[in-house]
């Protein structure tokens, strides 16, 4: 599973470069398989009684509650669900690819997208975990795996890939742990729920990277300017003067 890309290096022949996925991939459908098997393990020990590492996670926080800490986590709230983690966010960044003239990165968002939210759905359906009872906020039914969590992950890392700096997985990794912290603190989830929503989100992102790996190299390797600014076609090479 490797693509081969020619580059151009101080105008000399155009030089191979491999994009390796098949490890990608690999540690992808892992990390799914991981998701599967815990929650077939909650389905298995009885779908309503967590682990006690969270009861005592669940207990601290809710101790903890306080204005300044309840109002940032209903912003994440908002954000990562309902019709704003379902359209309003994805549709923003899509449409901002697309006036960035990065259409093959705008179409693996909608892909991975779709990809993450039909699989959150069929799993909670699936294991069926009932929320904490401490819950802050009114939330659909199924508490494993995080659908905020696995929102959050998925744009973290479908952002990494696209722009591929630093600075963007960094942001990501923040705002995906404040996310899952959120998600405890407001008893909307225990700590496995964000935990496995975690993983689909990476997971999806990677898995579905694979087959557009090629054209989103080729995309960041040749950017455009935005749909606003407008380039002027090249001027036409001068005729030489003949003697």
């Amino acid at each position: 599973m490797d693509d081969k890309v020619s580059e151009f290096v101080d105008g000399a022949a155009p030089a191979p470069v491999r994009i390796a996925r098949l490890w990608w991939v690999v540690s992808a459908a892992a990390a799914l398989l991981l998701v599967v098997l815990l929650g077939a393990l909650i389905f298995y020990r009885q779908a309503d009684k967590p682990f006690g590492f969270e009861v005592e996670w669940m207990g601290e926080l809710v101790e903890a509650r306080a204005p300044i800490f309840t109002i940032p986590a209903l912003v994440f709230n908002w954000v990562g669900g309902g019709i704003s983690g379902i359209a309003i966010v994805p549709i923003t960044i899509i449409t901002g690819l697309l006036i960035w003239r990065r259409p093959w990165a705008a179409l693996y968002c909608v892909c991975a997208t779709i990809a993450s939210e039909l699989l959150v759905l069929v799993i909670k359906n699936f294991v069926g975990r009932p929320r904490p009872t401490d819950i802050l906020v009114v939330s659909d039914f199924g508490s494993f795996p995080s659908g905020h969590s696995a929102n959050a992950a998925l744009i973290a890392t479908t952002l990494g890939i696209i722009f591929w700096r630093t600075w963007v997985w960094i942001a990501g990794a923040v705002y995906t742990l404040l996310m899952m912290l959120s998600r405890t603190y407001l008893g909307a989830h225990w700590i496995s729920d964000t935990i496995g929503g975690m993983l689909i989100g990476v997971a999806v992102a990677v898995i579905i990277w694979a087959p557009f790996a090629f054209l989103l190299y080729r995309e960041r390797r040749t950017p455009h300017p935005p749909i606003w600014i407008k380039v002027a076609p090249p001027e036409p090479p001068a005729e030489r003067s003949r003697t």
